[in-house]
């Protein structure tokens, strides 16, 4: 089946109340929730609806009865910490990063009126950021986010509707125009009353709080994707998806195979290289900081797809990161230092373990592949440990498997860890698929392990043993998710925090890992905050919990063009590996 992509033409379905035949028509605005552009397009959340050309001015002249102004302070409170309602394409470095005051001067937009007594405030004079093509005086700031004239903000003159209205959510004081002196909670519980959610994944109403959360990650994902400018090392099959990932206000990206030609496009454009970690050359931070260009680096997400990502099919989760690759311990990647940090807040937490208690209770892995497990012939009592195989010249082996780096090696180690367990091996999806390496000789492993497992389903496994061992695997992850014992013997992203018991140690000069971090912790830094998700019915980017739901739709993960040919490669690549005793 293809993979659906919606037409960027067409806006995704929004519900607007039901009107009668003799009604006047409806007219609908996003007004102050203008959504970043994403996948392509600019898709409402949210839209004030009511009768006449000007439904928002409608809603301001007509407040109703029983205005919720508790409604309204949480909704002001979450447009200013979301910085949402901006017009697309506009930077917002804040009022700190152009060396304004916060808070702190008289800004006057446009040609209006200076204050004539400012207090002793300074006077900063702005382009309105919602009036593209407007003519403003010599000496005006440049078009920039309303939120960073808001930042540097203590009064408003001369503001647009929507700038006024987001002053207001801001608590900035409007000086003129018809909302000056207004009650801001009075003012917003007037358009929250004229305002319909619809959740743009679903189709269906949604509470306007979530779809301001949308609206926030969004603007956040817009704004990461705007600043980088070209790949490097991307692969063809990749980069739809990737293209997805980075749509903004702005060109898309260009793509590299050489480290060169990335540079060099990045630097003449001004923006950021975004590298593909695992095949990204060792010299490449030194040639970005050389020719001054940032540098980010790409991963797939620790839920990726329904399927192998080997058999060319496009993920739907993926790892951007300033500091380093998160499986190379030595990188201070943003991963360990999101868990380093802590502060989680208790709204997190609590979605992290309702997260967590999705993923075990939907069978959730990386690849979410189908198979049965086979019984497991163990002695009554015989403690049942599982030992996930790995893709040796993979480059979390080569990076975090410490001194460690064949699977052989690590059955060895854990058999004479626990030398009276039962030992499952579970060889590495993609070599037992035979596109990679990492083949065990029958005869030498049948000496080690009591059994070998193959075409099983992880999450089912995971069901019926008593602990893993692992070197990088995201297998211990996923275990930890499920509440099992799990020992590291390299250095994955979750090892070192007193989740696992730990084998190998950070090494010399590595960045920390000093606090002893809850399993829900971990799960918001890993599931939650750190990685990128792109829906991959829509093509926008949408919280993890969505990824979750699209996973019960396989064909949503089709295998790319070349997958026959990768499979029949992989079916030789089996069938000679049989006639040479490997497995």
């Amino acid at each position: 089946m293809p993979n659906p992509t919606p037409d960027p033409a067409t806006p995704l379905p929004l519900l607007l109340p039901a009107v009668t035949a003799d009604a006047a028509p409806l007219a609908s605005t996003p007004g102050p929730f203008l959504p970043a552009p994403v996948g392509g397009r600019e898709v409402p959340v949210l839209l004030v609806v009511g009768e006449g050309p000007d439904p928002l001015g409608a809603a301001l002249a007509r407040p109703p009865a029983m205005p919720d102004r508790a409604l309204a302070r949480r909704v002001m409170a979450a447009m200013a910490a979301g910085r949402i309602g901006a017009p697309a394409g506009l930077d917002d470095p804040g009022a700190e990063a152009l060396g304004l005051p916060a808070r702190g001067a008289a800004v006057v937009i446009g040609w209006a009126e200076p204050p004539r007594h400012p207090g002793g405030q300074p006077v900063l004079r702005a382009a309105d950021p919602f009036a593209e093509a407007a003519p403003v005086p010599s000496g005006t700031l440049p078009r920039l986010s309303p939120w960073t004239l808001l930042d540097a903000a203590a009064s408003l003159h001369g503001a647009s509707r929507p700038l006024a209205l987001l002053a207001l959510a801001a608590g900035v004081t409007v000086a003129d125009g018809p909302l000056a002196g207004v009650d801001p909670a009075e003012a917003w519980a007037a358009i929250l009353a004229a305002t319909r959610a619809t959740d743009p994944f679903t189709g269906a109403p949604c509470t306007i709080e979530h779809g301001l959360s949308i609206l926030a990650l969004w603007r956040e994902r817009e704004a990461e994707a705007r600043g980088i400018v070209a790949c490097l090392g991307v692969h063809p099959y990749k980069r739809d998806r990737v293209r997805a990932l980075l749509a903004a206000a702005r060109p898309a990206p260009s793509f590299h195979a050489r480290a060169p030609a990335a540079v060099a496009a990045a630097r003449a454009k001004g923006g950021a290289l975004l590298a593909w970690a695992a095949s990204a050359p060792p010299d490449l931070p030194a040639r970005c900081a050389a020719a001054g260009v940032p540098l980010r680096w790409l991963e797939d997400g620790f839920i990726r797809s329904a399927g192998l990502g080997a058999a060319f099919r496009p993920g739907a989760s993926f790892a951007v990161d300033r500091g380093g690759a998160y499986f190379d311990p030595m990188a201070p990647s943003d991963l360990v230092r999101l868990i380093e940090a802590g502060g989680f807040d208790e709204a997190t937490l609590a979605r992290a373990a309702a997260l967590r208690q999705a993923v075990v209770a939907r069978g959730i892995t990386k690849y979410n592949l189908g198979g049965v497990v086979p019984a497991i012939p163990a002695a009554p009592g015989q403690r049942v440990v599982l030992v996930p195989g790995q893709v040796e010249d993979d480059a979390s082996v080569r990076l975090g498997g410490g001194a460690i780096r064949r699977n052989i090696d690590l059955l060895r180690a854990v058999r004479a860890a626990v030398p009276d367990a039962f030992l499952l091996y579970k060889p590495h999806p993609d070599i037992e698929a035979g596109f990679r390496r990492g083949r065990l000789h029958r005869a030498e492993l049948a000496r080690l392990a009591d059994q070998v497992v193959e075409g099983a389903s992880m999450a089912a496994l995971l069901a019926r043993v008593d602990a893993v061992h692992t070197l990088t695997s995201l297998t211990g992850f996923e275990a930890l998710l499920r509440g099992l014992p799990v020992t590291c013997w390299g250095m994955p992203f979750y090892a070192g925090w007193g989740l696992t018991e730990d084998r190998a140690t950070v090494p010399p000069g590595a960045p920390p890992r000093r606090r002893r971090a809850t399993l829900d912790e971990l799960v918001a830094a890993a599931l939650i905050l750190y990685p990128r998700c792109i829906d991959p019915l829509t093509l926008l980017p949408c919280p993890p919990e969505v990824l979750l739901d699209r996973m019960a739709q396989p064909e949503l993960f089709p295998p790319g063009r070349f997958a026959a040919i990768r499979a029949a490669e992989g079916w030789v690549r089996r069938g000679v590996a049989r006639l040479r005793g490997w497995r």
